[in-house]
């Protein structure tokens, strides 16, 4: 049985994918590391409150066989660059050379469709340079999972994220071929996708809606 890490335990991904780590037999414990304290919701899960601008100070803690890396920030809520940049780029960097060291075997990255170092877009390049960062350490299995616009239930109801998935509604029938993989996605189905992967013989590599739908599909024809 394994233990699981989880960085972004109480965003709209990470939640999902701690309600079925509690479920999922294959686990026997779940590391949750988090700003503020937080309620145990199952006795398999192990809370870490977490200065994340010291990491060296729960170095010991982050130890166990899969790292699921799921933080994740908008502009609007961290308004200043360094800390935006601090976030989206070095603290997942941070994160990821700390599992290598202590011998974390698979490394999960949700990251975002369309990123890469190249582009100009702050938040896509921050994405995009924090995996090929984490690519370079060399785990044994490491995923990149790129979804599109999530959908699912947030604790923070936006007014212009309810308009945004009303439109992505409307729009997603249109998105075929090529456009398929700009669809919505729900973010329950990433997170099952992400567990499957990570506890199957599908290989590490980048995984985008499309693909993560298809793995969904076919669940009960994955190696487990």
């Amino acid at each position: 049985m394994k233990t699981a890490l989880i960085f972004g335990s109480t965003g709209l991904v990470g939640g999902d994918l701690l309600r079925l780590l509690v479920k999922n037999e294959k686990y026997k414990k779940i590391k949750v590391f988090v700003r503020s304290s937080i309620s145990k919701i199952d006795p398999k899960v192990e809370v870490v409150q977490t200065d994340f601008s010291k990491l060296e100070n729960i170095k010991s803690e982050i130890k166990g066989n899969d790292c699921f890396f799921c933080i994740g920030t908008t502009r609007k809520k961290t308004p200043n660059k360094e800390d935006y940049i601090n976030t989206e780029y070095n603290l997942p960097v941070t994160i990821g050379k700390i599992c290598k060291d202590n011998g974390v075997e698979i490394f999960t990255f949700i990251s975002s469709l369309g990123a890469s170092p190249k582009t100009s877009n702050l938040y896509l390049k921050n994405k995009g340079m924090a995996e090929e960062v984490l690519k370079e350490l060399n785990f044994k299995k490491f995923i990149i999972i790129r979804p599109s616009f999530l959908i699912g239930k947030r604790k923070e109801e936006r007014l212009g994220e309810k308009i945004g998935i009303y439109a992505m509604k409307c729009v997603s029938p249109f998105l075929v071929g090529r456009l398929q993989k700009y669809r919505s996605i729900n973010a329950g189905i990433v997170a099952k996708s992400a567990i499957n992967i990570s506890n199957s013989n599908i290989p590490g590599g980048v995984f985008e809606p499309p693909q993560l739908l298809q793995i969904e599909k076919n669940k009960l024809l994955i190696n487990q």
